[in-house]
């Protein structure tokens, strides 16, 4: 057991006691959307700066903000045009990386298109107002997202002197997924076709599924119940624990304080971020992004399924406290920070030095929901962080009317506006991976021969996005092929 511990555990220099949780509400910090793999240093477009309207619902409303994009048009002929690519920008800062990796290069260069690349308002490095405040984060919505999009697109259109059939097609993975499908719904005279990419459509409260698609997947890549009994084990002796001997909690989980000074809370954040280790595991199991730290490419549900059900004498909940020590060190931590005060803390900096939680947190509360409750998978991860938990935070960092019937009601607003999983658009393709929690709320099947649905076995989110790679599975590689199929026609069609 110790030769595969230190297969893994790798001590890194400048860790940082309260850096936040690095994986929450099914959001890596930067965004769901990684950086493209196989990055060589090549030479990379630089910012522009797009003046955008502050409130489009508002025409008396003349305030602007500088919005930040990215143009590749190394592949586009301006005097016999193609179309034009538009990767939409998300829950996290635009990476210039992907103006020369990524599926949708590829496409680009067969299709001779011209990419751009746009920022979501209000992540990375377009700011809209001066900073956080709930008064300011009014203007942070989907709505007003894709009406900057149609903005811009506009404003493109004329500034590229491109002719007036040109073809736009929107691209976009996770929640920018959701946005290309909806830009789609919204905006068809502006877009022509969408490649929609682990997009959730359905905004929902309790999103239980999430923890249900994690077990599953651990089943699915493995072969077997072994992983999951071996993880459903560990859980119940860390509860046990916890009662009869919380000391040897602390000491194997490497937690930041004792739990006797712990609140109710507290221990509901502690057990949430342990069942989060694996959330970040499976969410981005073996996809091609550049990794952070090349030592840790080896993580996915296999390597850590066979560590947790290797032979010997240790017990489960410390061959999940090891896989935890893992995480920290990845993550660049020296302890588990559980304090629930410490994330409400941090999620209620109104200062644009945070890396997008608040942001995030504030859509989640206004517009979707997702909470990634352990009311679906009971057996396995406990049920210690149920709906109300996360609806405390949306009230402790918001204020009070962000209550469970204003959750509800801003998730059912989202639904009946874009139509949820009866969205009705034409030339979309809606792509998901069966490893990927996040497809229990997207279209997997095709319900319309205009909106075709790839569900591809084996992959997680937002697979299909990344670079090709050898170690591609089969079903991944005939995904791509497809999508670019669909795209031919889409381009050549009337």
């Amino acid at each position: 057991m110790r030769s595969l511990i230190l297969v893994f555990v790798i001590l890194c220099l400048g860790y940082d006691v309260h850096g936040g949780k690095h994986f929450r509400l099914g959001r890596s910090k930067g965004g769901n959307l990684g950086g493209p793999g196989g990055y060589l240093n090549e030479s990379l477009p630089p910012a522009q700066w797009f003046t955008q309207k502050l409130d489009h619902s508002s025409p008396s409303d003349l305030r602007t903000w500088k919005q930040r994009y990215f143009v590749n048009d190394s592949f586009f002929d301006f005097k016999n045009q193609g179309p034009v690519f538009l990767m939409i920008g998300g829950e996290g800062p635009a990476d210039a990386r992907w103006m020369v990796k990524g599926a949708w290069i590829d496409y680009a260069k067969k299709f001779n298109a011209l990419c751009i690349n746009l920022e979501h308002r209000y992540y990375g490095e377009s700011h809209p107002t001066p900073d956080l405040s709930i008064k300011n984060l009014q203007y942070l919505s989907s709505y007003q997202a894709l009406a900057d999009l149609a903005n811009f697109i506009k404003a493109m259109n004329d500034q590229y002197r491109l002719k007036t059939d040109i073809r736009w097609i929107a691209f976009g993975g996770s929640y920018p997924g959701s946005l290309a499908a909806w830009l789609r719904l919204k905006y068809p005279h502006l877009v022509h076709a969408a490649v929609s990419s682990s997009g959730p459509l359905l905004a929902k409260t309790n999103f239980m599924e999430y923890y249900q698609v994690v077990v599953d997947a651990l089943r699915e890549k493995t072969g077997d119940e072994d992983c999951v009994n071996e993880l459903k084990t560990a859980h119940k002796q860390v509860v046990d624990m916890m009662q009869y001997h919380p000391e040897v909690v602390e000491k194997e989980f490497r937690v930041c304080k004792p739990f006797k000074t712990a609140k109710p809370n507290d221990i509901k954040n502690f057990y949430n971020s342990i069942a989060d280790d694996f959330a970040d595991l499976v969410q981005y199991n073996e996809d091609n992004r550049i990794s952070a730290d090349v030592r840790y490419k080896n993580l996915t549900i296999n390597t850590v399924c066979n560590m947790l059900t290797s032979p010997g004498s240790e017990p489960a909940y410390k061959k999940l406290a090891a896989y935890n020590s893992i995480i920290l060190d990845k993550s660049n931590q020296t302890c588990l920070d559980y304090s629930y005060d410490n994330m409400i803390q941090e999620l209620r900096n109104m200062s644009w030095g945070s890396e997008g939680g608040r942001q995030w947190m504030y859509q989640t509360c206004t517009e979707f929901g997702f909470y990634q409750t352990s009311s679906g998978e009971v057996e396995v991860f406990g049920d210690h962080f149920k709906l109300d938990f996360f609806i405390q935070q949306c009230e402790d960092i918001f204020g009070k009317k962000y209550n469970e019937a204003f959750v509800d009601a801003s998730a059912d607003w989202t639904n009946n506006n874009y139509g949820a999983l009866d969205i009705a658009v034409t030339r979309v393709v809606f792509v998901h991976g069966s490893v990927d929690p996040w497809h229990a709320l997207g279209i997997t099947k095709t319900q319309d021969n205009d909106a075709p649905a790839i569900y591809i076995r084996g992959t997680a989110h937002c697979a299909n996005m990344y670079p090709s790679s050898e170690n591609d599975a089969s079903e991944l590689v005939e995904a791509r092929v497809e999508i670019e199929q669909y795209l031919a026609g889409w381009i050549g069609m009337p």
